[in-house]
C-alpha cells in the first residue's frame, strides 16, 4: 500500500453533554449534571488537538464538525474559543465548512448570531419530530413550538442550514411522519437527514423496547419521503442525506469518501493516512477521565492499525453509502491499492446484481441499496 497523494483532511469536535439523554441514542454523551467549565473544556480540546498536528504537518483543514451530544449548550465565547484556537494552531482553507449540532431546546437568538460570528457557517438542528406526543416519546427535551421557532430564526441567520428528522417512531403513522416533512421543507432548508428509528445496544430502548410501526409502513414512509423530497429539487446523495444543489454536507462527503479527519474530545474517533499506513484513533470516553488525563496522550488515546486485508472493506462500508457512487479511481487514491485486489469481489457483486460498474465508476443498484449491509458483507 502505497499512496500518491494524501486524502483531504477535516476535524471532528466532539461536546459529550447533553441536558438529557435520549432513550434511543447510544452515542457519547452525559447528562449535564452541574455547570461545566468551559475555559477548561476549551483548553482541553486544543491540547487534544495539538497532539495530533505532529501527524498531519502541511495538511490543510477542508471542514469542521462540532457534534455531540449538544454542542450548543456551550457559549458563543466558548465556540469562539475553540475555532479561533483550531485556527491559531493549524491552516483551515478559507471557504471550509465549519457546521455545529444544536438542539431546539437550547435556542437563544443572540447565542446562534455569536456561533455565526464566531465561523459556524452551518447549523445543524435536532428536530426528529414537531408533533409532541412523539417527541416526549423519544425523550426530547423540546417542544413543537421551540422546533419552529428554531427553525424559523436559523434560517435567517444561517445560509447553510440542516434539519435532522426521523421516522418510525413509536407509535407514528405514515401520515404524522409525512406532515413533520411537509412543515419542514415550508422553511426551505438547505439540507434534510432523515434517520429511521433504530433501537441500538447500551440505550433505553433497547432495554425497554417501544411498540414501532411495521416494516411495511416505514417502506412507504421511504418511498413517500424520497417521493416529496425528489418533487422537491432535492438529490438523494447518500443513504439518509439530501441536499439543494451544491448544499452535500462536505464533512460528511469527506468520511463517505474516505478521506481523513482528525477527532478530538471525549469518545471522538479519527482517521490518519501516512504514506505506507492508515491508523484509526479512539479517544476515552468518559468526559471526567478525558479531563483529568489530558496531560497525557497516551491515557487519552487509543491506536490502531488497519491492516492491508480490512481497507476494502472499510472504505466500501463508506463509499457504497452514495447512491450515486464513485469514481473508480478514488479507489485507489484513498486506501493506496491497486482496484485489481478487490475485482474478483466486484465481479460477484455485478453477479447479484448488487453494483454495476465500468472503466470510470462504480455504484449500487437499486437492489444494493436496498441490501446494502449484504453489500458491503462481501468485501470482508
Amino acid at each position: 500500500m502505497i499512496f500518491q497523494a494524501l486524502p483531504p483532511l477535516s476535524l471532528y469536535i466532539h461536546v459529550p453533554w447533553c441536558i438529557k439523554k435520549c432513550p434511543y441514542c447510544d452515542f457519547n454523551s452525559h447528562e449535564l449534571k452541574a455547570n461545566l467549565d468551559e475555559d477548561i473544556f476549551v483548553k482541553a480540546l486544543l491540547k487534544d488537538f495539538e497532539y495530533q498536528l505532529p501527524r498531519v504537518w502541511g495538511r490543510p483543514i477542508r471542514s469542521i464538525f462540532i457534534g455531540g451530544g449538544t454542542p450548543s449548550l456551550l457559549s458563543a465565547k466558548a465556540i469562539d474559543q475553540l475555532i479561533s484556537g483550531i485556527r491559531s494552531l493549524s491552516v483551515v482553507l478559507p471557504d471550509s465548512e465549519i457546521t455545529l449540532e444544536a438542539n431546539p431546546g437550547t435556542f437563544e437568538v443572540d447565542k446562534f448570531k455569536g456561533f455565526k460570528e464566531a465561523g459556524v457557517n452551518r447549523l445543524s438542528l435536532g428536530i426528529q419530530s414537531l408533533h409532541d406526543h412523539l417527541l416526549q416519546r423519544i425523550g426530547r427535551v423540546h417542544d413543537r413550538d421551540q422546533a419552529i421557532r428554531a427553525i424559523y430564526e436559523a434560517r435567517h441567520i444561517f445560509t447553510n442550514l440542516n434539519c435532522d428528522l426521523m421516522y418510525g417512531l413509536p407509535g407514528q403513522t405514515i401520515d404524522e411522519s409525512l406532515a413533520d416533512l411537509q412543515q419542514v421543507l415550508d422553511f426551505g432548508p438547505d439540507h434534510l437527514s432523515f434517520y429511521h428509528l433504530t433501537i441500538e445496544p447500551n440505550t433505553l430502548f433497547y432495554k425497554f423496547p417501544p411498540t414501532l410501526p411495521d416494516q411495511e409502513a416505514v417502506h412507504l414512509i421511504e418511498r413517500e419521503i424520497y417521493r416529496i423530497l425528489e418533487s422537491n429539487n432535492y438529490i438523494h446523495y447518500e443513504v439518509s442525506a439530501y441536499a439543494k444543489d451544491n448544499r452535500q454536507s462536505k464533512h460528511n462527503l469527506n468520511y463517505w469518501t474516505f478521506g481523513d479527519y482528525i477527532g478530538i474530545g471525549p469518545g471522538a474517533h479519527g482517521k490518519i493516512s501516512f504514506p505506507d499506513q492508515i491508523i484509526r484513533t479512539a479517544k476515552i470516553k468518559h468526559p471526567n477521565h478525558y479531563l483529568a488525563s489530558i496531560d497525557s496522550v497516551s491515557e487519552i488515546e487509543e491506536i490502531t492499525l488497519i491492516s492491508d486485508d480490512n481497507i476494502p472493506f472499510e472504505f466500501m462500508m463508506n463509499a457504497l453509502r452514495l447512491n450515486q457512487g464513485f469514481s473508480l479511481s478514488l479507489f485507489s487514491e484513498r486506501t493506496g491499492m491497486s482496484l485489481e485486489t478487490i475485482k474478483p469481489i466486484l465481479d460477484r457483486a455485478v453477479e447479484k446484481k448488487l453494483i454495476n460498474y465500468d472503466d470510470q465508476s462504480l455504484y449500487p443498484t437499486e437492489l444494493g441499496q436496498l441490501f446494502l449491509n449484504d453489500l458491503i458483507g462481501l468485501f470482508l
